[in-house]
């Protein structure tokens, strides 16, 4: 309260506005973007394109939140995509219905009970991630280049996987009733909209995230080493091992996600998790999550993820052509990391 009453007590000079309007300009712009689109097409903000904004936000948030952590180590992480491809494709593969066994990849195979196929799939997505990790703590490697031919090797592996077995490279589906039931199914509806199941498994996963970024020591060796790794390391953080952590913890965040889509999408092909990447390194910065290390906040990932959702949602809804989503992705991105760059050299 203290501070509140300190904040509002500050003379209210032309130039503290300004600081104020440059350091939320990206909110403002989002805000009034909502306003328009919800005056354009009212049906924006009636509750079946509300839960629709949710459960969206509830798919891409996963790879968000693990992505964060890299980013917080002053790096990235451009095989998310990928590796929700991956794992989405292996998930629905194991777990493919019996009932037309001439489309089942793994015709033999019994499908696989859904417990033992998350773990599955964040363990693969976390080997991977540890594999980005290790090149980039021991060699010292940039992130970016790092991830980059991760990217590309594990892009192939997803097309080796797809040919494998009876599948011959077409899309993976006749998913099993228990697979899609338990990630798309509802107990709770609001006039008469279900929310899908994997909402709240995304809500889970963030308050999880939530205590280990704040109440955990890893979580506080993550931001002291994004912050300066020199101070860090004279401080006993253990760079090495922090670091694959971070990139580990973030693979199977991927992993889940690529569970989720694997039931939520239906038809898994190559093409699955496309961009994946893109948007959660969007919502993140638009989230506050900085590229100058050692900053960034949970709640600001989920509202990053919020409001890239409301934006392309209601570009759909404005029948925006989707072409344009790409342009306006790239435009937000270049712009959140513009304002974050002017806060850093600001502080300086």
């Amino acid at each position: 309260m203290n501070r509140i009453k300190s904040y509002f007590a500050q003379p209210w000079t032309p130039r503290r506005v300004g600081n104020i309007l440059l350091n939320n300009a990206l909110y403002i712009v989002l805000g009034i973007a909502v306003i328009v689109i919800a005056v354009v097409n009212p049906r924006f903000i009636k509750i079946p394109s509300l839960i629709n904004i949710l459960s969206q936000t509830a798919a891409y948030l996963p790879a968000a939140l693990g992505i964060g952590g890299c980013i917080v180590l002053t790096g990235t992480d451009l095989s998310a995509g990928r590796v929700v491809g991956l794992t989405a494709c292996i998930s629905a593969s194991l777990l493919q219905g019996t009932a037309n066994l001439a489309n089942k990849m793994w015709p033999g195979m019994e499908t696989f009970p859904i417990i033992a196929v998350i773990p599955i799939a964040m363990i693969i997505g976390a080997l991977i991630g540890s594999f980005n990790g290790f090149f980039v703590a021991k060699f010292k490697l940039h992130p970016f280049i790092v991830t980059l031919g991760t990217q590309l090797i594990v892009y192939s592996l997803l097309l080796l996987y797809v040919q494998m077995g009876n599948n011959h490279g077409t899309a993976i589906s006749n998913l099993d009733a228990s697979y899609t039931n338990f990630v798309k199914g509802s107990f709770l509806s609001i006039g008469g909209t279900s929310i899908p199941n994997y909402v709240w498994f995304a809500i889970a996963l963030t308050i999880i995230m939530w205590f280990v970024w704040n109440k955990t020591t890893f979580g506080k060796n993550m931001f002291a080493l994004g912050a300066n790794e020199e101070a860090a390391k004279v401080s006993g953080v253990n760079v090495f091992m922090t670091t694959i952590m971070v990139f580990a913890l973030a693979g199977a965040m991927y992993g889940f996600t690529g569970f989720i889509e694997g039931a939520r999408i239906g038809s898994n092909t190559v093409n699955t998790g496309l961009n994946y990447e893109l948007d959660a390194i969007a919502a993140c910065v638009i989230g506050g999550v900085s590229f100058v290390g050692g900053i960034g906040k949970i709640s600001g990932i989920v509202i990053g993820v919020l409001m890239l959702r409301l934006i392309f949602v209601g570009l759909s809804m404005m029948s925006i052509d989707p072409n344009l989503q790409y342009l306006i992705k790239g435009g937000i991105i270049l712009f959140a990391c513009a304002l974050d760059m002017r806060k850093y050299l600001v502080k300086k």
